[in-house]
């Protein structure tokens, strides 16, 4: 009696990734075919890429029927997409890649003798980056202050590059959530995690997608996602300094009335103070406005994508390439 091979599904989101995307298809598949003891499906969510991306996956496909597509109507951001591309894989396992070629599909390995050994999450970390290290930097410093104000531990330096066991997924689609921190939900569920570190290649072709709007998205959401300490902060200080301008208020106004023609009030502190106080609402305003964002995210109940088109979905046989 033979027993069925463990399924491992692999998933890289993509948005014109021409220069990357045969390349990456080739060292997965390699990795894989060393690993015959595993059946294996590569799934690639194409964020409606305007460039030759879409064409490429399509030849490919059509010669590895292990290869699937699912091709967005437009192009839904930076954490919707991936997040919808993983909750859509079907294997006993799943592994999570970037397109750009900075996750080195060599680690899967790795990830799959870590899994083998009980662990349902296994996340590579990358305390070393050959990209910008100013940037590199910016993010040790906000995931450790992640960290320091979030209810649960985050794993620092990790990019969401690794392993996810199948009731780690299904926890994840219980969870409905339109517009996820997948770092962040990871560590929420609580299940042991494995990390790998590596240094992180520059990326050599094409040009990256982040920016500063979503490196700023990013990282308010991870905020708003987990900690209540930004808001709880603001409304300590706001009592705080609302109460001591009361107080400044009333020793003024006693002082004007003991002393009043020996204690001329002057334009300067109330300037400061009016400047001050504006400074310290807007602020608040601010923080106040980033969870309001994220409750509404969730109250519109919108889909996390809209599919344009699956490709390879329906194959009867995704055992072999054709």
């Amino acid at each position: 009696m033979t027993t069925a091979k463990k399924r491992v599904s692999l998933i890289s989101p993509c948005f014109n990734e021409e220069a990357n995307i045969e390349e990456l298809y080739r060292r997965v598949r390699e990795v894989m075919e060393r690993s015959p003891q595993y059946d294996f499906e590569y799934l690639f969510i194409d964020n409606a890429s305007t460039d030759r991306t879409l064409e490429k996956l399509r030849k490919i496909a059509e010669q590895d029927s292990r290869v699937k597509i699912i091709v967005n109507t437009r192009n839904f951001g930076h954490l919707r997409s991936p997040y919808w591309g993983i909750i859509q894989t079907s294997g006993d396992v799943t592994v999570y890649m970037a397109s750009d070629l900075q996750d080195p599909p060599e680690l899967i390995q790795e990830f799959l003798t870590a899994w083998e050994q009980g662990y349902k999450v296994v996340l590579a970390v990358k305390p070393i980056s050959q990209t910008n290290p100013l940037i590199h930097r910016l993010r040790k410093l906000y995931y450790r202050f992640l960290d320091a104000i979030s209810e649960v531990s985050i794993v620092k330096d990790a990019t969401g590059f690794g392993l996810y066991d199948r009731v780690v997924l299904d926890k994840l689609r219980e969870i409905h959530d339109p517009y996820p921190y997948m770092r962040g939900l990871i560590c929420e569920l609580g299940y042991p995690i494995k990390t790998i570190p590596f240094d992180q290649p520059r990326r050599l072709r094409g040009v990256s997608k982040n920016n500063a709007y979503t490196l700023y998205d990013l990282a308010m959401l991870g905020i708003v996602s987990h900690s209540v300490v930004p808001i709880r902060l603001a409304a300590m200080v706001g009592f705080l300094t609302g109460f001591l301008s009361i107080l400044v208020a009333l020793v003024f106004l006693i002082l004007k009335l003991v002393l009043w023609n020996a204690f001329p009030v002057g334009i300067a502190p109330i300037v400061i103070g009016m400047f001050f106080m504006f400074g310290v609402v807007l602020l608040f305003i601010g923080i106040l406005g980033e969870y309001i964002a994220s409750i509404h995210t969730y109250v519109r109940n919108r889909p996390v994508v809209v599919e344009r088109e699956r490709i390879n979905f329906n194959s009867a046989d995704n055992s072999g390439h054709q």
